[in-house]
Parts: C-alpha cells; structure tokens; sequence
C-alpha cells in the first residue's frame, strides 16, 4: 500500500491533482488508516499512470472516463477505444493546422517588418489592424479565453 506521497512520486501526479480524480471518479476513494492518511493499492498506482499518460497525450477527462471504463471490461471489442482515440487524433491535427497558420502569420509579419522605427513595423501595424492578416486565426491561440 501507498501513501498519497509515494503514489505522486511513483507517477509523477501532483497530490492535489490525484486528490481531484479522486473528487470527479476516475480514481477510487483510497483506504485510511486509523489517522485517516490515504493508502494506495498497485492497482490504483497503475490507474493513475494510465490517466497521466492519456493525459499527456492530450486526452480530456472524459475521454480518460471512458477509456477506463472500456479498461475495466477486458473481454468486450476495442472499438469504442479506436473510436475515442480517433476522436482525439483529429482534435490533435486541427489543433496543428491552426498553430499551423499561426506560425505562417507570424513568419509573413515578422519577414516584411523593415527594422526601422516602431512607427514604421509591420508587426506593429499588423497586430493593430487583423484585416492585413492572411488567415483568420482568431481561435488559434493559447491565449485569453473569448
């Protein structure tokens, strides 16, 4: 059995963050001793390394919900996995299209910027004004929610 602690070394999750799976039920509620500290099977261990990964890869909580409850039933078709994973290579490939444009805009801008003054730059006049930009790459960003 493992403490909170030793299970966030041995995955490399953060003690808030396994106390929140816990919270929404992706993890189970841990056993307690009779001082109430949490203790970990292996099973929860491997659990957990299963959502970290999912989640570095990219996988929302729902998904990893779903997966995991397909990982609790072995013997059913894998499909509904495939699925689930399709579902989050093509949010991943829309996501490179758009950091896609991004990265050209950035690179048009920055090309026709003439190093003078900052009355006279391109990057300058381009972020004041979204009409000179080549693309719409209004949701493209990583930045302030709309």
């Amino acid at each position: 059995m493992l403490s909170i602690g030793k299970l966030s070394r041995a995955t490399g999750v953060k003690v808030p963050t396994i106390r929140y799976y816990e919270q929404i039920g992706l993890l189970p509620q841990p056993e307690r001793t009779a001082g109430n500290q949490r203790l970990y099977a292996p099973k929860v261990q491997e659990r957990l390394a299963f959502i970290r990964h999912a989640r570095d890869l990219g996988f929302p909580l729902e998904a990893i919900r779903e997966l995991l409850s397909l990982s609790d039933r072995p013997d059913i078709p894998c499909a509904a996995a495939d699925e689930i994973a399709g579902r989050q290579l093509a949010a991943v490939n829309a996501r490179i299209a758009r950091l896609t444009v991004l990265r050209d805009e950035l690179q048009r801008m920055l090309a026709q910027c003439a190093c003078g003054t900052i009355a006279d730059c391109r990057v300058i006049e381009v972020l004041g004004n979204h009409a000179l930009c080549t693309h719409d790459h209004g949701a493209a960003g990583q930045g302030d929610p709309a």
